[in-house]
Parts: structure tokens; sequence; C-alpha cells
């Protein structure tokens, strides 16, 4: 004779600690790539010249 036997497993989920993460991990990302397109932005512009030039004219001011 066999015996169907059902079980019930429950899950409790904290949705505002699980929004928070997400939000958390969306704010930490943005600011990581704010902060690379700003440091690319000040690589090509003192490649340009323009940042190196403008300091030194205006430390040896000619």
């Amino acid at each position: 004779m066999r015996t169907n036997t059902q079980t019930r497993n429950e899950t409790n989920v904290d949705t505002g600690y699980e929004t928070s993460k997400f939000a958390l991990a969306t704010g930490f990302t943005m600011a990581a790539l704010i902060g690379i397109w700003a440091c690319a932005c000040m690589i090509s512009s003192l490649l340009n010249g323009g940042l190196v030039q403008g300091f030194i004219t205006a430390v040896i001011g000619s």
C-alpha cells in the first residue's frame, strides 16, 4: 500500500530589506559608472593638452 505525503514549505521574504538592498546596489553601480566616466573625461582632457597647458600658464603666468 502506498501513502501519499504532502509537504508544505514556506519561505518568509522581507520585502523591505530586499528592496533596499536592490536600491543600494543600483546606487553603487550608478556611482561607479559616473566615476569611471568622469575619470575617462579627465584623462581625455589631459591628453588633449587643455588642462595641462592651462595649469602651466596659470602657474608660470605667461
